[in-house]
């Protein structure tokens, strides 16, 4: 947390405004199709006033795949910059002095590959190590639990965290090698309980680790220490979430002062960035996510003593699509209004002294530090997510939630209230309202990494792969293999395999099977009345129960929406097949078929929904399938729900639709419709 000014805090207001302090840093997160369509993007956010960048990977860099695998397909500078070698990351930064910039990169599982490619970037440029300054982001823990671009298994996901840790403590020491994230945890259902307790347990796990490896002397743990930081979730609970941050800020201090002796006060900051919530923007009246931003971000700059350092924020209309670069412009100047024409900057704490800050802070820390005492008996963070206790957690947090929302307990502007709307100006047309990616550019650049094989020197590239292998088969720090790799020309996908070979793969608990039921089936509750067609539509097929599979296709971790449409449908009476994210068209047509389910579902937020679906669609048809009706979720512009429809699609679902049984009562409609059966008359299957 930032230093106190004792000076100025005793000054008074009299004879003009006070100077103000140095505002955070102010990122939008962005990138897409190719490396210089995102140079282009970042030059121009930069001179907009933009003061740091924040880098989004597609999914294939994120998970360790080339653009010509299989899984890439559809995904391809989708959600992300495609950075598949040195050479695009050379074109990622050109013209951009990295010695100067201050570069936060969304990247885990791959972390070390990415800035081993940044570092000798900047070295090309000229730029001494020592001045780099950055994050990444580096925390494998939360992938296991929502995000879901994990590749290895947990202890060697920690060794690589560890080796990054270490090794940047000793070259690029103003660097953050690890951005611990509550983010993604709150959008996976946490409570702030949750969010504060499972991020710590990962910052122990972590410091445990990098301590017991023996790298860094005791002498110089307090720089490791200084170097972690945490990126974090602003809901739009104003009160709590300012409250939440104070309770961070006081568990770390605590954790870093008793736990590992830390004794310099500025070693022992909470250090942390944060994007506003994404969670809670809605497709419906999308104009009402400025507000939900502006609140959210206030949560996090308000409060000088729990003040982000960084701030992103998302554009309002992101639950309809991929922002354009006037969106993010207005995400940016939202920042800009409230840093530079508002007198934030010129005060003191404004909620020192608040009794009813001080109550709610008191009461996150004594349950935040309750969880992870349960979670340190299980044998700590690692063995809790092994043993898939904290996926179950989340899964059951986020339908609790969902349930108050369709109870009308939670309110949400603009879907369960007030729904009523003057038509959007800012929505008329759809096709512009949003940015595209051309489909054809996945073919470029998968022709242009074909052509970098081709040109590098092949031999220098297999013996650096080698070398890797080797290093991770023994105990050596892998970054300067790594960085060797990087210099030799490998390839994202090679690097990954390599590694692959040695650690293994993992496929993280799904938490569906575990998750309690969150939403009554008395007599007269809509549950109650699905439970009833479904029961009636699998004894006129004579099926026993009807079965449903859940399929994830593609690079597209954020299962949320998955695993909700799971549990409501286990609580409906189907049997569900749910096998996790990350699979092949082909693998879920396999599945649909040995199952023998009567309705497939598939959810796709990453916009890889038109490559893949058509492709089930089509798998389906030559297995003698094709009846079997296809339902889709996810964030799908109107156009392309159109054209699925269009291609055989049952039904599509997108953020609008936010009542989960009603969904489930609608895949039962398609079932029966599919196997012409009548309709259902909704008076006959009232309880």
């Amino acid at each position: 947390m930032p230093e106190a000014d004792p000076e100025r805090a005793a000054a008074g207001p009299a004879g003009g405004r006070r100077p103000k302090d140095r505002p955070w840093l102010m990122r939008t997160y962005a990138g897409h199709s190719t490396a210089e369509a995102s140079n282009a993007l970042y030059r121009n956010n930069l001179a907009k006033g933009q003061t740091g960048l924040s880098v989004a990977f597609d999914l294939p860099t994120q998970t360790g795949y080339d653009p010509d695998h299989v899984l890439a397909r559809g995904e391809v500078g989708r959600v992300g910059v495609p950075v598949s070698h040195l050479g695009d990351m050379r074109r990622l930064f050109q013209d951009i002095p990295l010695a100067k910039m201050n570069t936060s990169m969304t990247i885990n599982a791959t972390a070390m590959w990415l800035l081993a490619l940044y570092q000798v970037v900047a070295e090309e440029q000229g730029a001494d190590s020592d001045l780099l300054q950055g994050t990444t982001q580096n925390d494998i823990v939360k992938e296991y639990l929502s995000r879901g671009t994990h590749v290895f298994p947990p202890v060697p996901s920690l060794r690589l965290t560890t080796d990054m840790i270490t090794y940047t403590v000793a070259r690029i020491p103003r660097w953050n090698p690890i951005n611990i994230c509550s983010y993604h945890l709150q959008e996976a259902g946490a409570t702030p309980v949750q969010e504060v307790a499972y991020a710590m347990s990962t910052a122990i796990a972590v410091l445990d680790a990098v301590r017991d490896s023996g790298q860094v002397p005791a002498e110089r743990f307090g720089d490791v220490v200084a170097r972690i930081s945490f990126f974090v979730n602003a809901g739009v609970r104003f009160v709590e979430e300012m409250c939440k941050m104070r309770a961070f800020g006081r568990i770390w201090d605590r954790i870093t002062r008793e736990r590992y002796g830390v004794a310099d006060e500025r070693q022992r900051r909470f250090r942390y960035g944060v994007q506003v919530n994404s969670l809670g923007l809605t497709e419906a009246q999308p104009e009402n996510n400025i507000q939900r931003i502006v609140l959210e971000m206030l949560g996090v700059t308000l409060s000088k003593d729990a003040r982000a350092r960084a701030v992103q924020l998302p554009a309002w209309n992101e639950a309809l699509g991929l922002p354009r670069p006037w969106d993010q412009q207005w995400s940016l100047r939202i920042q800009q209004v409230l840093a530079l024409e508002s007198d934030l900057l010129e005060y003191d704490d404004i909620f020192a002294g608040s009794h009813v800050v001080e109550a709610k802070v008191a009461s996150l820390v004594e349950e935040s530090l309750a969880e992870m005492d349960r979670i340190e008996e299980m044998g700590g963070v690692m063995a809790a997510v092994e043993s898939g206790y904290l996926k179950s957690r989340l899964v059951s947090s986020h339908a609790e939630r969902r349930a108050r929302i369709e109870s009308g307990e939670e309110k949400i502007v603009g879907v369960n209230c007030f729904e009523s709307t003057e038509p959007n100006p800012l929505t008329a047309d759809l096709d512009t309202a949003i940015m595209t990616v051309d489909p054809a550019n996945e073919a470029r650049v998968v022709a242009a990494l074909r052509e970098w094989r081709d040109s590098r020197d092949e031999a220098r590239a297999g013996e650096s792969l080698a070398a890797l292998k080797r290093t991770a088969a023994g105990t050596d720090n892998l970054m300067a293999a790594t960085v060797e790799c990087a210099r030799a020309g490998v390839t994202t996908g090679e690097w990954a395999w390599a590694l692959r070979e040695v650690f293994g793969e993992f496929r993280a608990p799904t938490g569906v099977s575990g998750a309690p039921v969150a939403v009554a089936a008395e007599a007269g509750t809509p549950l109650a009345a699905v439970r009833e067609k479904v029961s009636r539509t699998a004894a006129e097929l004579g099926s026993g129960r009807l079965r449903l599979l859940v399929g994830k296709p593609g690079l597209d971790g954020h299962s949320n929406g998955a695993e909700q449409i799971a549990v409501r449908a286990r609580d409906a009476g189907f049997e569900v097949v749910y096998q996790g994210i990350r699979l092949t068209p082909e693998q879920i047509v396999n599945a649909a078929v040995a199952e023998d389910v009567h309705c497939v579902g598939l959810s796709i937020l990453s916009g890889s929904h038109a490559a893949l679906v058509p492709d089930v669609l089509g798998r389906l048809r030559e297995a003698g399938a094709g009846d079997i009706p296809v339902i889709v979720g996810g964030i799908i512009p109107s156009a392309d729900a159109e054209a699925l429809r269009a291609a055989g699609v049952a039904a599509v679902f997108t953020p609008k639709d936010f009542g989960i049984t009603e969904i489930i009562g609608r895949i039962v409609d398609e079932i029966r419709h599919a196997n012409k059966l009548e309709p259902l008359d909704p008076l006959e299957v009232s309880p």
